[in-house]
């Protein structure tokens, strides 16, 4: 029997900040708004989303220019630091030029969060269902948003991880969304996942796999709450451990 498959789409998007490209990212085209919006937070492009003032998606045979206009002020500081950055599906430092630009010092979180070991099991058992593009290619990650009673609210995906937390970031910027809540990823919790939850202000990161000694480092310095290995009936903290309460699994 001869079956059809639905394969993710990856594709180069650049980011194009006033009619200047800045970095190209391989991600799934959807959502793109959403992930103009999340890179641009999470990266210190902008401080608030009031600096971004419009987008416009272009696409072309070779990708998708997204043209993100940003506000003059946060368009200076941007061309006093540019760098020529390439995304990828993988990991790597491009156009770091030194050691602090490679390992930024994360923002400290501002937030409190009081969330029980059962409601994070809630949410871990019930995100499957909400990876539909998962469930269609089998090939890319998922970044939720869960309120502290486990509930899942939203959910963004790309073969990215990154991109997917990126998207997620975005999405809650876009609604002005201000309820409490946490994060959890379909990947492993890598430095860059635990900077971008805290320059959003995120104070609870829970990943699928397991976290790097890096981002519990990171997590410890700017008191984000880093949980790996969330899986149903079982879960590690790794991070200020207080935000957890209840009985552990």
């Amino acid at each position: 029997m001869v079956a059809e498959d639905q394969v993710a789409t990856e594709a180069p998007i650049a980011m194009v900040y006033n009619g200047i490209s800045h970095v190209v990212m391989m991600s799934t085209p959807n959502d793109l708004e959403d992930f103009g919006t999340g890179f641009s937070l999470s990266e210190g492009i902008v401080s608030n989303p009031k600096q971004l003032l419009d987008f416009d998606e272009i696409s072309t045979d070779k990708g998708v220019e997204l043209h993100i206009t940003i506000s003059s002020e946060a368009f200076a500081e941007l061309k006093q630091r540019r760098r020529n950055l390439v995304g990828r599906t993988g990991c790597g430092l491009c156009g770091a030029e030194s050691l602090e630009q490679a390992i930024p010092k994360p923002k400290s979180i501002s937030k409190s969060l009081q969330l029980s070991h059962a409601d994070l099991q809630k949410a871990i058992v019930g995100l499957a269902d909400w990876q539909q593009l998962q469930k269609e290619t089998g090939a890319v990650h998922g970044a939720a948003w869960c309120d502290a009673s486990g509930n899942i609210l939203a959910v963004r995906e790309d073969v990215g991880r990154h991109n997917a937390l990126d998207k997620l970031i975005g999405a809650l910027a876009r609604d002005d969304f201000s309820q409490d809540g946490f994060v959890l990823v379909t990947s492993r919790a890598s430095y860059e996942m635990v900077s971008k939850a805290a320059n959003a202000n995120i104070c609870v990161l829970a990943s699928v796999s397991a976290p790097t000694s890096l981002a519990i480092e990171l997590a410890k310095e700017s008191g984000l709450t880093l949980v790996g290995f969330s899986r149903p009936d079982r879960h590690v903290i790794y991070s200020n451990e207080h935000r957890l309460v209840g009985k552990t699994q």
